[in-house]
């Protein structure tokens, strides 16, 4: 028996070793062969929203400033191609690359998507963004490793393999809010109702993130630079990981050029409310419809009945159900006849509804940052935000003294808002939307593009042009 307890012992321990040995030369034969890039990761390039405009100008201000690094992009969607993504870039965004950039597929990605983990979620996500970096990485070792999506469990990875680690962080993993409201037991999208119920596995939360939060904090701090995309983000991210000396708050680039151009009169008969934004829970869309139909209720019956049109990309078969759900709220508070719904939009099409709308809409609590808000602005239509986190510290902010739009958090809040630009004489609302315009001329591309050269410029200080 104590034979083959010893045999046991000598097999586990020597494929223990093996294992060892055989990641130690994945590890060396990726530093070997580094090669004059910067690898993207972005395992999802189909996503819609902010962070994956944020992607193509990154990579177009990288391969404008400098033109001898390959960039590559790590993607998890199968069909991507450099030309697919080139044309993506353009017909969904209106940045145009300077190059197709390169394209490595990975095979693993269900490890980072939410669906793998029901439970534990948010660390079975970054513990599985350390497996899918490290298929990446055995791929194509870069010289330079960028993450644009937020998986900060991938930088010690990337470390290992001699990689030079810059991100573009669009909001932490884990906030300071998210533990005082689960401190608070305060219900919310990530924060399910059952939890906040009960004391005991709401303590047990505190712990679970309390544990995460550090861990979080040692895996950031492996940046060797960390661009943030607003002040709330730089106040969290500093707080968390400890490197202020490394973090430069970078504003994402909203198309203001192209929205600017539009005419800032607009259309009441009726007046068309937009809302943009991908349909995932946080975004809040059930608020933005009770608050809609609340407004209707309240509205002279001389005054003409809005229309407000949801704008949005999903991404999977669940943003597919929340998307019919909101439909069938729609009809249950009786106002689908003045809702309309647009999915997956090209970026012209875009423009055309930003181009007609008389207000712009908002809801989620502590948006990072808010770019369809910059966007509502800049297009002349007068911003609805919530009350939180980019949109009060850095977007619906007096400009010149003036205002450029509403804050709000309650549905009643909300309807007030709405009725109030509704009922708003025109001279007030071009004098408002005109605020507005010159407000949000500060989140251009061009700004951007100025801002992320001179924030990278000291990775790249080893003569990489």
């Amino acid at each position: 028996m104590g034979y083959w307890l010893m045999l046991s012992a000598v097999i586990a321990v020597t494929v223990v070793i093996a294992q060892a040995v055989r990641l130690l030369l994945m590890v060396i034969n990726g530093w070997r062969n580094r090669k004059k890039a910067v690898g993207v990761f972005h395992p999802f390039t189909n996503d819609g929203g902010g962070g994956e405009r944020v992607l193509w100008c990154a990579v177009k201000a990288i391969q404008d400033e400098y033109p001898n690094l390959d960039c590559v992009i790590y993607t998890g969607d199968h069909d991507a191609s450099p030309d697919s993504l080139t044309g993506r870039a353009l017909d969904r965004f209106g940045v145009k690359l300077i190059r197709p950039p390169k394209v490595v597929h990975l095979h693993r990605r269900k490890w980072v998507e939410e669906t793998t983990y029901p439970r534990f979620t948010m660390i079975g996500q970054s513990f599985g963004s350390i497996y899918l970096s490290w298929e990446a990485l055995c791929k194509y070792t870069p010289l330079y490793y960028f993450d644009t999506s937020g998986y900060a469990f991938t930088y010690p990875v990337a470390r290992v393999f001699g990689c030079k680690v810059f991100s573009y962080t669009h909001y932490p993993t884990i906030s300071l809010d998210m533990l005082s409201r689960v401190h608070g037991r305060s219900s919310m999208y990530n924060n399910d109702s059952l939890i906040a119920k009960s004391a005991l596995l709401s303590r047990f939360k505190v712990v679970y993130y309390t544990l995460f939060s550090w861990l979080y904090s040692f895996v950031g701090s492996c940046a060797h630079l960390a661009m943030v995309n607003s002040s709330w983000t730089q106040s969290h991210i500093e707080k968390l990981w400890g490197i202020p000396a490394r973090i430069r708050r970078v504003y994402p680039p909203c198309d203001t050029s192209r929205l600017q151009a539009l005419p800032l009169e607009k259309s009441m008969k009726p007046p068309k409310i937009v809302s943009v934004a991908q349909f995932r829970p946080e975004k809040a869309h059930p608020l933005q419809l009770e608050a809609f139909a609340v407004a209707i209720k309240k509205l002279d019956q001389d005054l003409p009945r809005p229309i407000i049109q949801l704008v949005g990309s999903c991404r999977n078969e669940a943003d597919e159900k929340r998307l019919q759900n909101l439909k069938d709220l729609a009809i249950k508070l009786n106002v689908d006849d003045h809702v309309e719904f647009h999915k997956n939009v090209t970026y012209s099409d875009l423009v055309t509804l930003l181009g007609g709308a008389v207000a712009g809409i908002h809801s989620m609590t502590d948006e990072h940052f808010g770019i369809s808000v910059v966007e509502y602005m800049a297009a002349g239509a007068i911003p609805i935000a919530h009350n939180s986190a980019g949109p009060r510290m850095d977007i619906v902010l007096p400009e010149d003294s003036k205002q450029t739009g509403f804050l709000a958090q309650s549905v009643e809040e909300y309807a007030e808002a709405i009725i109030e630009v509704i009922k708003m004489p025109e001279n007030e609302r071009l004098e408002i939307a005109a605020a507005a315009r010159k407000r949000a001329s500060m989140f251009s591309e061009q700004r951007f593009y100025e801002d992320f050269k001179a924030a990278v410029r000291p990775i790249f200080c080893d003569g990489t042009k």
